[in-house]
């Protein structure tokens, strides 16, 4: 929004000097005139408050803050499919880094969360700084960390790949949540990484149900 409002004012100066020059009045008998010192310090002026925004805009590596969207050719998850997710930094061989992980509402019941990860990816997670929380219901404009959900047990099977996450309580149907991992030693190499979610619900017999895939991208800084 800043950075269009600001495309939006380098417009309005470029037309306004556009403008002085076009209002003189051109004769070939007369020495052409020249815009009036009020006119050239108003113009400096307000190039410099332009200046002064350009420079000032933060610039955001797309690692830091990933929605977790990604362009997917040939087999993979469709758009639907795909799960939102964010990285505090994403880069490689960070070794404290903090992942969320979101889990969209679900029209089921939670007792038990699943993810798995491919094999080259050579990161590692702590059973001890995994947490489950409900998700604040505006990210941007609520600085407060959602509610943390008590967990029964967390087990991180680095050989297979493959995260277990049991709640003490079932979660109820049509509840936002997210996976909360901190101190994730990132992979030493960049690329993109599939971890599949899968769920279970009470009455499912231990069965587990897909529920989407984080493409979670890592890339060099």
């Amino acid at each position: 929004m800043i950075l269009t409002a600001t495309i939006g004012l380098a417009q309005t100066v470029l037309s306004y000097i556009t403008f002085c020059y076009s209002s003189i009045p051109l004769n070939l008998n007369t020495p052409m005139s020249t815009p009036s010192k009020f006119s050239i310090k108003r113009v400096a002026s307000i190039l410099v408050c332009t200046g002064s925004l350009v420079t000032g805009i933060p610039v955001m590596s797309s690692a830091q803050t990933n929605p977790g969207f990604g362009f997917v050719w040939g087999d993979g998850p469709s758009q639907k499919q795909q799960l939102g997710y964010v990285l505090e930094y994403g880069t490689p061989k960070h070794l404290s880094d903090r992942w969320r992980l979101k889990i969209k509402r679900q029209s089921v019941a939670i007792d038990g969360i699943n993810i798995t990860y491919p094999d080259y990816f050579d990161g590692k997670f702590r059973e001890t700084k995994i947490e489950l929380r409900k998700s604040p219901k505006n990210r941007i404009f609520n600085l407060k960390k959602g509610e943390t959900i008590p967990l029964e047990s967390v087990s991180v099977d680095q050989d297979n790949k493959v995260i277990e996450i049991i709640p003490k309580e079932i979660i109820p149907a049509d509840t936002d949540i997210e996976v909360v991992a901190s101190n994730v030693k990132n992979p030493t190499a960049g690329g993109m990484y599939y971890f599949n979610c899968r769920i279970s619900s009470p009455g499912g017999v231990g069965l587990m149900r897909y529920v989407g895939t984080w493409i979670v991208s890592i890339f060099r800084s």
